[in-house]
């Protein structure tokens, strides 16, 4: 039995171990999906959520709490903004582990960590394929209309050289 054991150290040193939890967690509420290993996914999840708890209720004082831990402003702006109030009618849990299976190298077993509300952003993905396809399809119609205004312009140089060949010609002749 472990007792008061309270958290994994992950072999890792006390400073390495809360640089790569902070790490971790900014990159949790910048992608809200990150792909890691269990041991870290459980440590970094008890972190995360109580940071999206303080989040809830944006005051100075729980800013600042959240800003100790997470030293990209832009994410903790985020955090504020954005996931504290989603998560405003929740009371705890917060994140979820999915598991992918094990790391080819190691064997480590793999799962991805998200923030429950994450959702999929397959409609915006077929969006911009359709985008794509309609740039593609626009560049080859003006290449189209290109080709035909060279073959005109090609066509309208000839007759105005040849015209030019026979100018003189004529010229001479009425001499």
């Amino acid at each position: 039995m472990n007792h008061k054991m309270g958290f994994n150290p992950l072999s890792r040193t006390s400073a390495h171990r809360r640089a790569m939890s902070r790490n971790m967690v900014t990159s949790l509420f910048r992608y809200e999906r990150i792909t890691t290993t269990k041991a870290k996914a459980l440590e970094v999840r008890k972190a995360a959520e109580k940071l999206i708890t303080r989040s809830k209720v944006d005051t100075v004082h729980n800013r600042r709490q959240a800003a100790r831990f997470i030293q990209d402003e832009i994410v903790l702006a985020k955090l504020f903004k954005e996931i504290g109030p989603r998560m405003k009618d929740r009371n705890g849990g917060y994140t979820r582990v999915l598991k992918l299976g094990f790391r080819q190298g190691d064997a480590a077993d793999m799962v991805i960590l998200e923030l429950v509300d994450y959702k999929l952003d397959t409609a915006e993905k077929t969006e911009k394929k359709a985008t794509k396809a309609k740039k593609a399809e626009a560049p080859a119609e003006e290449t189209k209309a290109t080709k035909k205004a060279t073959t005109k312009k090609a066509a309208e140089k000839k007759t105005t050289k040849t015209a030019k060949a026979e100018a003189p010609a004529d010229t001479e002749t009425k001499e």
